[in-house]
């Protein structure tokens, strides 16, 4: 018979609250029913299936859903769709849904840095915070029960932004940090379907070549290893697969 598998690193999610997406969603211009039934021009809203209201600005509303699924204010888990043809948008809180890891583009650039790397190497990152209260004596070296410590510089001075001395902690960086620093966002099957997802990242180098009236070919070496692509448009790209072979499961992947 037919075995299907889970593509790599995807994960089922267990479901959580609606409250928050509702009180938002009250708080940010969430019309009744009742006066709007008949108004072609507006967006339906629901949630979990269930029609709340209609909303005047879909594109607002549904930007400010996903900066606060990204920034950890909603849960990593929640689902955000906006269907343009059926003027509908749709948010997902249960469970049962199939999930997968993308990287965030934004202005055709990978959100995901350097920084992020080597702090994934090293295990963990050093965060900086003002002094709520500096001490008395500026030699002091103040460290709190948290376990942090006086920011300083590689010569022993002490860091200073905007007039305000800072101070530091060491904190364990790993993959959930990644989400909770809208890096990745894991996306289910549905909300996939209106999403832009190239394959790697050179193909964000070629849209962006592309849009400044470049031929990313032009002058190339033929390769006969690389991956054979189609003739090369400028796209507005939203994400990134973390690796092509993340799309399969765990049995064709190693086919």
């Amino acid at each position: 018979g037919l075995v299907k598998n889970l593509s790599l690193m995807a994960m089922i999610s267990v479901g959580s609250a609606s409250a928050p997406v509702l009180e938002f969603l009250e708080e940010w211009g969430l019309e009744g029913l009742e006066d709007n039934i008949q108004s072609p021009n507006l967006t339906k809203v629901f949630v979990n299936g269930v029609w709340l209201g209609v909303h005047r600005d879909p594109l607002s509303l549904v930007n400010t859903l996903r900066n606060l699924r990204r920034k950890g204010d909603l849960t990593s888990e929640v689902s955000i769709v906006r269907d343009i043809r059926e003027r509908e948008v749709r948010v997902y809180t249960d469970a049962g849904r199939v999930l997968r890891p993308l990287f965030i583009v934004e202005k055709q650039h990978l959100k995901l840095k350097r920084q992020h790397l080597r702090w994934l190497q090293e295990k963990w990152r050093v965060e900086e915070r003002p002094i709520d209260k500096p001490p008395v004596d500026e030699n002091q070296n103040v460290e709190d029960s948290e376990g942090e410590t006086i920011a300083e510089e590689e010569d022993g001075m002490p860091i200073i932004r905007e007039g305000i001395r800072m101070k530091k902690k060491r904190k364990p960086f790993k993959w959930s940090s990644l989400v909770s620093d809208g890096v990745i966002e894991y996306l289910d099957a549905e909300e996939e379907e209106t999403v832009m997802i190239c394959m790697t990242p050179d193909d964000l180098v070629e849209s962006r070549l592309i849009s400044r009236g470049l031929d990313p070919r032009a002058d190339g070496d033929f390769d006969p290893a690389a991956r054979l692509k189609a003739v090369p448009t400028a796209h507005t790209w939203t994400h990134c697969e973390i690796h092509p072979s993340m799309i399969l499961g765990i049995c064709a992947s190693i086919i």
